[in-house]
């Protein structure tokens, strides 16, 4: 195998800063949108106990602030993925596009396939603390 391309660090960045602030919205959504108590209502309604609303919101607000300042981005990236392979599940019955009345499930789903790829590649440049290096060909 060859040698990484001299982007790939970068790219592997803005995967992180985007997904982190994609992270720190979906929270926020959370908190300003819906409200805490709304959350906690609607994961009632879907069967799940109110109060994991909370930790959730925690975990999405903490996880994306990690993930764009590079702080075990890596690991916190893959803590994160059941949290959105289940709001994926949660959505599924409303079909493909997020849009749709009660949301799709396509964007949970890129949102978990994105955290599973920044676990995959590493951390990138910019980071204040580096969990792996992508090294391919040695």
């Amino acid at each position: 195998m060859s040698q990484l391309n001299s982007g790939t660090p970068y790219g592997i960045a803005l995967l992180r800063l985007g997904l982190g602030l994609m992270w720190i919205a979906h929270a926020l959504l959370k908190l300003l949108v819906f409200t805490l108590p709304g959350t906690a209502q609607f994961f009632a309604s879907q069967g799940l106990p109110g109060a994991l609303a909370y930790p959730v919101f925690a975990a999405e607000l903490l996880g994306g602030l990690a993930i764009l300042l590079g702080l075990y981005a890596r690991q916190v990236s893959l803590a994160l993925l059941p949290i959105m392979l289940g709001a994926a599940w949660v959505h599924l019955p409303n079909g493909w596009v997020f849009t749709s009345a009660g949301g799709g499930w396509e964007y949970p789903l890129f949102l978990a396939l994105a955290s599973l790829s920044l676990w995959l590649l590493g951390d990138g440049v910019w980071s204040l603390r580096r969990s792996a290096r992508l090294t391919l060909g040695r």
